[in-house]
């Protein structure tokens, strides 16, 4: 077969490697508008701070790789035109104007997303900066080194990443948030008012429910225009989110409100020889059970690879999502997986509830330790764990990996109360810290009333 791969970050990567390596009878053909591919756009942060010397330590792949595994990879190619009734490709060479014309078998779309910035005055301003890919990286960088004052737009994951990054270079730093907290899609608000304060004990501002309403260009300058008032910077850098880039093909396929592609288990779009994994596609988001858009590398990679042994054949299936993150802020390891309470609070059907958890991580008899809080989002009619947040100055990115299992299996929490843990005191306390506060979520749904199941999810399957 011929198989298209459109886009070669993560997904177009995965999918191009799981179809060379394992049906290498099938020939690739990749269309990358980049000079490069495989950039891992979540190491910014890290490249802007300082601990990564070079944008060239943030690829793990090269289009040469790529070739020697047969793949045909050409880069700096828009492609102008996908007719999908057709099954044609038609791409543009950036730099000689060259066009080319693929029919393809199976064509996936691995096109990622682009910036979702308002439509603000101003927008355009030479000092309003967009930082995704590794030449805006480039730019962002140069730019800050003749910068002092830096502004934020959005408080999100990326916002709140580069602000400790422009932090740690000496920079003067201000986030600017329409909504009433950071990291909304990721923490509840008494964990987001950590983050925050976290963040102003070390100098960087803090501007919650301050929209920016419109960009001035002055001279060596810019200006921001706010509810709070107006504010000068020497730079400003919107991180306000992302939307699926899927122009090419959204008259074609079917897409969400986001424009986002439908997919089915195994990555097919409404076309069965159309595949699409990465950014521009929807997720199984599993605390919910329905689809959502959840742009995310980790899930990007998963299913790239999907798509691309699919779409040989094979009809492996996309267990969803779960949306697992984590972050270093200032020494603080901010985790979540699942659902927010507030999320969790719109979705038919359920009925959440929310306990935070507070204790160490390991027994105070050892020569140290540090706080820890968990908060965990359950189901009160079914005691199905939805979501979890955790915070320490402790690295306990990989407890969040752990609930994320538990949610995707729909455990509740009487099983997480349960569940096998080592015990080392070099590593947690003889009740590890999930079955601790699993135990309180339990007492507390005894105490209000709620009865424990008679068989838990755990129990049953035991029983089979």
């Amino acid at each position: 077969m011929e198989i298209v791969i459109i886009g070669c970050t993560h997904a177009g990567t995965a999918a191009a490697q799981a179809i060379l390596q394992s049906h290498p009878e099938h020939h690739v053909t990749i269309f990358e508008r980049h000079d490069d591919i495989s950039f891992l756009a979540c190491g910014v942060a890290l490249y802007l701070g300082g601990t990564v010397d070079a944008l060239t330590q943030l690829h793990y792949q090269t289009p040469q790789a790529l070739r020697e595994l047969g793949a045909t990879v050409y880069l700096h190619h828009n492609v102008l035109k996908v007719s999908v009734a057709d099954h044609m490709v038609v791409a543009r060479d950036i730099q000689t104007q060259q066009e080319r014309t693929m029919h393809y078998d199976k064509l996936i779309m691995a096109t990622g997303a682009r910036h979702s910035l308002p439509p603000l005055t101003g927008a355009d301003a030479k000092r309003v900066l967009l930082c995704k890919d590794a030449k805006e990286a480039e730019v962002v960088k140069s730019s800050a080194e003749v910068a002092v004052d830096i502004a934020l737009i959005g408080g999100g994951y990326v916002g709140v990443e580069l602000a400790e990054a422009y932090a740690h270079t000496g920079h003067k730093v201000t986030i600017f948030e329409s909504g009433t907290q950071l990291l909304r899609n990721y923490l509840d608000v008494e964990n987001a008012t950590t983050v925050a304060k976290r963040l102003t004990d070390n100098g960087v501002t803090v501007h919650l429910n301050t929209p920016v309403r419109a960009f001035v260009d002055v001279p060596d300058h810019v200006g921001l225009r706010t509810r709070a008032g107006e504010f000068t910077f020497d730079l400003a850098v919107a991180t306000t989110g992302f939307t699926p880039s899927t122009t090419l093909v959204e008259s074609q396929l079917t897409c969400d409100r986001h424009g986002a592609l439908v997919v089915n288990e195994f990555g097919q779009t409404s076309d069965p020889d159309v595949y699409a994994a990465g950014d521009c596609r929807t997720s199984l988001f599993n605390p919910t059970g329905q689809p959502a858009y959840i742009p995310l590398a980790s899930s990007a990679l998963r299913q790239g690879a999907l798509a691309g042994m699919n779409a040989c054949g094979e009809a492996r299936l996309d267990y969803g999502t779960q949306a697992t993150s984590a972050m270093m802020l200032f020494g603080l390891c901010v985790a979540s997986t699942g659902l927010t309470h507030a999320a969790a609070s719109w979705v038919v059907g359920l009925r959440p509830h929310t306990i935070t958890w507070h204790g160490t991580w390991r027994p105070a008899f050892m020569p140290e330790t540090s706080k820890l809080t968990i908060t965990l989002v359950y189901d009160r009619l079914s005691r199905r764990l939805l979501g979890a947040q955790l915070l320490s100055t402790h690295e306990v990115a990989q407890s969040a990996n752990a609930l994320s299992i538990a949610i995707q299996n729909n455990n509740t929490i009487d099983d997480l109360a349960v569940v096998d843990m080592l015990f080392s005191p070099h590593f947690n306390e003889p009740n590890n810290y999930l079955n601790q506060a699993a135990s309180l979520a339990v007492a507390h749904e005894r105490e209000a009333g709620f009865k424990t199941p008679q068989f838990t999810a755990l129990g049953a399957r035991g029983r089979q």
